[in-house]
């Protein structure tokens, strides 16, 4: 979910900063007023095209920033990870800087970052549907697996990946053994004998950073003892001790404390004192009993270190990856086991093919059964969205052979009007039709698709009246598990909003700047009022505004 966006000097835009919550925001204003603008914003955060045109006249750069929401277990953790672009624990910040030359700059949880992470990001993050192009429901990868998820077919579907790489990795090692085998011949030799050795010294995970704790522990351990008897005798053994100094002083302190109450607190000061300084006597005192010096014992982990750091010297990691080198020598010595046998690779090679033929069948019969259903559920959807005798349908084009992603191509096809044919959705022409067919498409897939926050801009092109109603409903029942965020010039499709933004442009003198402000009840019916009437306000707007706002 998107929490907050700050907008400097972007186009016309001075400085916005807005707190967004979850369900459905609508964003309001007068034509020109700078709505699109923050859509644009969102646009360039999640990896849009970024020029020189973006910065405000007279400023340096634009800067823009969002923090979302990040779920706990989300994808986008793992590709945080992967990627080395952690940040705060349950959130993530992105952040862009445009300069006058059209310069670009992108940072995620303040490291920086390229264009195409930016995009890997927000793929994650945020859908915007209409004139934009950023909407992961046009991707032909993004469809196939929300038809998965659809057709509870997710399980299915990661079974023939694996099937598939299992298949490919077995064809690769068959060309090795029937193309390289004197060369075969000579790395399992080489790697037998470095499988040997470090079998031998037998690197254990998180042996190292053990073995450097104990070593400092052992090399220092007289300057320890050292200290600790002298911090011991500070504190209670000897003449003048810090703790009997301090009971001493809270007595004396608390017999004056029967004359003035006052005192009272600094002796509550003193009694804590001296029982912290009596506990971490008591607590030195029990490590510098166990504390001993052992010079065997610090001649066999200096020896143990010694030998770790040969071995990563030798093969040229460091000494903690040993345990992980062992780990994949052995298996390249395995593959290379199997490659010196190619019958016996060609007959592994066959089962594996079978099986991922098995799978990739399994999965189309699901597809199949889940693509029907589909089209006719965002079929029906379309019909009260301005879309009558509208289509939907997920077409299944069978590859020559079946891949990591199954046996077919998944694509989703639309008709907006009866007279057309259908067509891929990435080919709607129309901002105000894509925008409602990716309605149609998000209420039913709500529950499926990965990203959680979706902007929409220009769903109420082309409507009003009856439909514009529908959309608001819609726009709000997809708010109950998504968070939406909607620029609108319809109060029907405003009203139903969970939260409502003005935004207005002014002009002081020659210089322009937008301003954007949450809208309280009373805010909201001066604004559908105007929405509704103009310029000119009555009382029997406002009338017909507040209705709206209570239906």
């Amino acid at each position: 979910m998107l929490r907050t966006l700050a907008i400097r000097d972007f186009v016309i835009v001075r400085r916005v900063d807005l707190e967004l919550g979850p369900g459905f925001n609508v964003l309001t204003g007068e034509t020109g007023a700078g709505k699109s603008i923050l859509v644009d914003a969102i646009e360039l955060l999640v990896g849009g095209r970024a020029d020189a045109a973006c910065v405000r006249d007279g400023a340096e750069r634009a800067e823009l920033a969002a923090e979302f929401d990040l779920p706990t277990g989300a994808a986008l953790s793992a590709w945080l990870r992967d990627n080395a672009l952690e940040g705060d624990e349950g959130s993530i910040l992105l952040r862009r800087t445009v300069d006058r030359s059209g310069r670009s700059r992108a940072f995620i949880n303040g490291h920086a970052a390229t264009l195409a992470q930016l995009k890997d990001a927000g793929e994650l993050l945020v859908d915007i549907h209409g004139q934009h192009a950023h909407q992961s429901l046009l991707r032909a990868a993004a469809q196939r697996a929300m038809l998965d998820a659809f057709g509870e077919a997710q399980g299915l579907a990661d079974a023939c990946a694996e099937a598939y790489r299992a298949w490919r990795r077995l064809e690769t090692l068959l060309a090795e053994a029937e193309t390289r085998h004197a060369r075969i011949e000579e790395e399992r030799a080489q790697l037998e004998a470095q499988r040997v050795e470090l079998e031998r010294l037998a690197p254990r995970a998180g042996e190292w950073d053990t073995l450097s704790e104990e070593h400092a522990r052992l090399a220092n351990a007289a300057g320890l003892l050292e200290g600790a008897q002298a911090a011991l005798d500070a504190l209670s053994e000897a003449d003048g001790a810090m703790a009997p100094q301090l009971a001493a002083l809270a007595e004396r302190l608390r017999a004056l404390s029967r004359h003035d109450r006052a005192l009272e607190a600094v002796v509550e000061m003193l009694d804590a004192a001296e029982a912290q300084a009596s506990e971490a006597a008591r607590t030195l005192r029990q490590y510098a009993s166990r504390l001993e010096l052992d010079p065997a014992a610090l001649r066999e982990v200096e020896a143990r270190i010694e030998a770790l750091h040969a071995a990563a010297r030798k093969y040229r990691v460091a000494p903690g990856e040993l345990p992980a080198l062992a780990e994949s020598l052995a298996a390249r010595a395995t593959e290379l086991e199997r490659a010196a046998d190619p019958e016996a690779l060609r007959r592994e090679l066959q089962a594996a093919q079978a099986t991922l033929a098995e799978r990739a069948q399994q999965l189309s019969a699901k597809r199949k059964r889940a693509a029907q259903k589909l089209g006719r559920a965002v079929t029906e959807g379309m019909q009260g969205l301005a879309m009558t005798g509208g289509r939907f349908a997920v077409r299944l084009d069978p590859l020559e052979a079946p891949s990591a992603a199954g046996a077919e191509s998944v694509a989703f096809e639309v008709a907006a009007h009866p007279s057309l044919p259908l067509r891929p959705l990435a080919r709607v022409a129309s901002g105000g039709e894509l925008s409602r067919i990716s309605l149609a498409l998000q209420l039913v897939l709500r529950r499926y698709a990965p990203v959680d926050t979706l902007v929409f801009d220009e769903i109420d092109s082309g409507i009003g009246g009856a439909v514009a109603d529908v959309v608001g409903r819609s726009l709000r029942q997809l708010g109950v598990e998504r968070q939406v965020l909607c620029v609108t010039h319809l109060p029907q499709v405003a009203a139903q909003g969970d939260a409502q933004w003005s935004v207005r442009k002014n002009a002081r003198g020659t210089a322009i700047a937008v301003a954007v402000e949450r809208l309280d009840r009373s805010a909201r019916i001066e604004e559908l009022a105007r929405m509704l009437g103009g310029a000119k306000i009555t009382a029997t707007t406002r009338k017909h505004a507040a209705e709206l706002l209570a239906g």
